[in-house]
C-alpha cells in the first residue's frame, strides 16, 4: 500500500494502479504466440477482459467527473459505441457475407439490453434503496422520441420495403437510412449539449443537498482518458480473439447464432451498465438515464452508418430487418419505458417489469 501511494505521488495521478496496469497486460497477452484453442489461455484472456472492462468504467467516471454533465456521459457513450462499431466492422471484414446479420443482431441486442437490462436494474436498485427517484422528464422524452424513430426506421422498416427481397435495404435506401440516422443522432446531441442542456442535468430534490467529491486534476483526467482509450482497444481485440470460442459455445448448446450478438453486446455494454447502476445507487438516476439512453442512441445512430459504409465499399448485403417476435419485444420495451417515465418519478415495480421483458427476450432467443 505504501509503495502504491509512493508511485501515485511520483506520477502525480490519483488512480488505482490496477486500472493502469491491466489494459497494458491485456495488450501484452494479445501479443503472445498462443491460440484460444488452449482452454487455460482462453480463460486467462476472459478474466483479464473483465478486469479491463471494470478499469474502463473507472477511467470513464474520472473523465466524466472532470468535464461534468452531460458531457461526461456522452464521452462514455461514444467510447462504448466506438468499441462496438470497431468490433462489428472487424468481424464483418474478416467473415464477409457470413456476418451479414451480425450488425443487426448486435445493435438489436444492445438496444434490448439497455432498455430492459441496464435501465431495469437501475430502477430496481434505485427503487429498492430510495423508494422513488426523480429525473427531468423533458430530457428523457427527447431521448425516447429520437430513439423510437431511429429504431423503427433502421430495424423494422426494412421488412416492409419492396426494392429488395427480404429484410434488407437497397443500396440507395441504405445510404438514405445511414444519413437520417446521423441526422437524428446529431440533432439529439445538439439538444443535449447546447439547445436544452438543462434537460439533461440532474434533477434537484426539494431541500436536498448533494455532496460532490473534488474533481480530479487535469493530469489525472488526461491520464484516465488515455487509459480509457487503451482499455477499450484491448476489449475490442480481446473480444475479437475470443469470438470463435463464443461461437463454438453457442453451437455447443444448440442456440441460434443471434445469441452471439447478445454476448458481444453484453461484453461491450458492461462498462456502461456498471457505471449506470453505480450512479443509480448514489441516487443520481438522471446520470443513469443519460448513460443508458444516450448509449442506445449512439449505438444505433453511429453503428448503422458505419456498417453501411463498409457494406457499400465491400459490395455485400447486410440484413437489418428484425423478425416479428423481435419487433413486438422492442415495441413493448419502448412502450413500457414511455409509461414508466411519464410521471417524472420511478419506483421498483417499473424495474421489475423491464427485467421481466429482458428475461423473456433472452429466453425466447435461446428457445425460439
Amino acid at each position: 500500500m505504501e509503495y502504491n501511494n509512493f508511485l501515485q505521488k511520483r506520477l502525480k495521478i490519483a488512480l488505482p494502479l490496477w486500472t493502469v496496469f491491466f489494459p497494458i497486460i491485456g495488450i501484452v497477452l494479445l501479443l503472445l504466440p498462443y491460440g484460444t484453442d488452449s482452454a487455460l489461455y482462453a480463460g486467462l484472456l476472459g478474466l483479464v477482459l473483465m478486469v479491463i472492462v471494470v478499469s474502463a468504467v473507472h477511467h470513464a467516471e474520472v473523465v466524466a467527473h472532470k468535464v461534468g454533465e452531460p458531457f461526461g456521459t456522452i464521452i462514455l457513450a461514444l467510447a462504448i459505441t466506438v468499441l462496438e462499431v470497431s468490433l462489428i466492422v472487424s468481424i464483418m471484414l474478416t467473415e464477409g457475407e457470413k456476418a451479414s446479420a451480425l450488425a443487426r443482431d448486435t445493435v438489436f441486442a444492445a438496444i434490448m439490453l439497455i432498455l430492459t437490462g441496464i435501465i431495469g436494474l437501475c430502477l430496481l436498485v434505485g427503487g429498492a434503496r430510495f423508494k422513488e427517484q426523480q429525473f427531468v422528464k423533458q430530457g428523457v422524452n427527447a431521448s425516447l422520441v429520437a430513439l423510437t424513430a431511429i429504431v423503427l426506421l433502421t430495424l423494422v422498416l426494412p421488412n416492409y420495403t419492396t426494392s429488395e427481397v427480404g429484410p434488407v435495404y437497397s443500396t440507395s435506401q441504405l445510404i438514405f437510412v445511414a444519413i437520417i440516422s446521423l441526422v437524428l443522432y446529431g440533432g439529439f446531441i445538439a439538444v443535449q449539449t447546447v439547445r436544452h442542456r438543462d434537460y439533461f442535468l440532474p434533477a434537484k430534490e426539494d431541500g436536498a443537498s448533494i455532496e460532490h467529491a473534488e474533481p480530479p486534476t487535469k493530469i489525472t483526467a488526461i491520464t484516465s482518458l488515455i487509459f480509457l482509450l487503451l482499455a477499450l482497444a484491448a476489449v475490442v481485440l480481446l473480444s475479437k480473439k475470443l469470438s470463435p470460442n463464443i461461437e463454438a459455445m453457442v453451437d455447443g448448446i444448440g442456440a441460434p447464432q443471434s445469441l452471439v450478438g447478445i454476448i458481444i453486446a453484453a461484453v461491450i455494454l458492461f462498462p456502461e451498465g456498471l457505471a449506470a447502476i453505480r450512479a443509480a445507487r448514489k441516487n443520481r438516476l438522471q446520470t443513469s438515464l443519460n448513460l443508458a439512453l444516450g448509449s442506445a442512441l449512439a449505438s444505433i445512430g453511429l453503428s448503422i452508418p458505419a456498417v453501411a459504409i463498409v457494406a457499400y465499399f465491400s459490395d455485400f448485403t447486410i440484413t437489418l430487418g428484425i423478425d416479428t417476435k423481435s419487433t413486438l419485444l422492442v415495441m413493448l420495451s419502448l412502450f413500457t419505458i414511455s409509461l414508466s417515465f411519464g410521471a417524472g418519478r420511478t419506483n421498483i415495480l417499473q424495474g421489475i417489469v423491464l427485467l421481466v421483458i429482458l428475461a423473456t427476450y433472452l429466453f425466447t432467443t435461446i428457445v425460439p
